[in-house]
Order: C-alpha cells, then structure tokens, then sequence
C-alpha cells in the first residue's frame, strides 16, 4: 500500500513510517484491500461495473517520457520514473552519470544516485534555472549533495556502440513566443558539444501504462483519463483522479483529487 509513496519518492525524503502510519490510520476506517491485483490482468473494469456502485481509478501514471534522440535505445538509457519504482540501479562506482529533466523526478534521481556512490551526477536540463519545476529545496538539496547542473542544454543525440559512451548536447536560448506562456528553448546552431558519460535518465514527464488506453474510457491528447469537474469518466460509476487524469505531478495534488472525487461520488449516490 501506498504507491509512489512508498515505490517512488525516496526515503530520504519521505520516511516510510511515516506513510505507513497514515495508511493504518485509513484502514482504521473500515476500508477493505485487496491485494495481487492488477487493472486490465486480473481485474476487469467491466465485472466491476456490475459489483460496485462506483468505481474510483487512481493507478497513476509513472511510465517514463521518452527522449526522441539516435541512441535511446542503447544500454545504459533509464527512465527515470522506473528506476526510482522497481530499483534495479546498476554499480554506479566511478561512473558518470546524466539526469534529462529539470522536475522533482530529476532531482530524486540525481540524490539518489549520488548515495549509491556514483563519481559524478549531472543534471541537464534545456531551459534556465528559473524555469525548472522542482521545488526550490530539492535543487539546493541537490547542489549542496554535489549533483552539478548543465542550464540550456539540450540533448541531441547519445553516442556509443552497444552502451552509452557519450552524448551530444546543444546549447540553447530562451525565447518569447506567441502563444506560449514560458520561454521556449531554442537551440544554438553551431554550439554542439560532446560529453562522456556512463548512464543517462531520462526523467521527461510520466505519462499513463498502456493497458490504460485498453479500459475503454475516453482519453485527452496526452494519454490520460479524461474527466469532467466532478471527476467522472466517460463511463457511467467510473470516476478517476491523481496522474493518471492529468492532475498535476504532486503528491498534493493527488490526494486533492482524490477527496474531490470522493464527494462527487458520494453527492452522485445519496
């Protein structure tokens, strides 16, 4: 129990008593888990239909984004959001390594890497400091725990024969465009430069699992369940809340969500 909050954010900055004394304090309410089941393997949504009177989906949304470069695909090439969920960091003594993003993701990447005794830790990211949507404290915790930080860099393409060997980055400048509320990066042609290093994480943005595309409920542009301001899906009793509707990336927000919804449903049934 607890999803990312347990499988994602690291411990160093969640402890896990902590979660897990929140979890006892809402089963203390009576809820009833059941557990070794999974949306689109062992639980079909149609069955749940007939059983329940609403259903409420919040499976979140932690598949990785993907780079969109030659060389993605060699080893050593991590999505972030897997790394921090399932582990399986390989021996990162006297390597480098480059974290792709500028979100909290990024941030707990680079920390975490830097603890299992990696030589060196960078964070690239294509727009400035000013731009990026990690917290303030996660960058200066970063900082202070000697994860370095490339601004307005933009990664071209990553070198190597079967494993990473380098990469090649742009530099990039931050431009007004019309209709965009932030400054866009734009490369600088001619600024191409190499960089060795041994790992790369692509910590992009998350988007849903693809069995979510399978349940047969309506989805916006970006892959996530689509909802109305009462949370509910396009499927009468199916309501849906945190990542995998397209709330925002936190925690917070989450939970948010999820206590809206529940009085939606509530409001819905009575």
């Amino acid at each position: 129990m607890g999803g990312l909050l347990i499988h994602g954010i690291p411990k160093f900055r969640l402890p896990r008593d902590i979660v897990e004394n929140t979890i006892n304090e809402i089963l203390k309410l009576g809820i009833k888990v059941k557990y070794n089941t999974e949306l689109g393997k062992n639980l079909d949504l149609g069955k749940l239909k007939e059983e329940y009177d609403a259903i409420f989906i919040a499976v979140g949304a932690n598949k990785s984004g993907k780079l969109g470069v030659k060389g993605e695909n060699l080893q050593g090439v991590c999505g972030g959001n897997e790394l921090l969920e399932y582990g399986g960091h390989p021996d990162y003594t006297n390597k480098t390594v480059s974290i792709i993003g500028g979100g909290n993701v990024a941030m707990d990447c680079a920390r975490t890497i830097v603890r299992k005794g990696a030589n060196k830790v960078q964070v690239i990211y294509r727009r400035a400091r000013e731009q990026m949507p990690a917290e303030d404290k996660e960058i200066e915790d970063a900082i202070k725990e000697g994860v370095e930080f490339l601004f307005q860099n933009n990664i071209v393409k990553i070198n190597g024969n079967e494993k990473v060997e380098s990469m090649e980055l742009i530099k990039t400048e931050l431009k007004q465009k019309e209709g965009e509320t932030r400054l866009v990066p734009v490369n600088i042609e001619g600024s191409n430069y190499e960089v060795k290093t041994d790992y790369i994480i692509t910590a992009l943005g998350s988007y849903p699992d693809e069995y979510v595309s399978k349940l047969g409920l309506k989805l916006n542009k970006w892959g996530s369940i689509e909802v109305d301001e009462n949370f509910k899906t396009s499927e009468d009793k199916i309501y849906a809340g945190g990542d995998v509707s397209g709330a925002k990336g936190t925690v917070a927000w989450a939970a948010r969500t999820g206590r809206k919804a529940a009085k939606s449903i509530l409001k819905d049934l009575y």
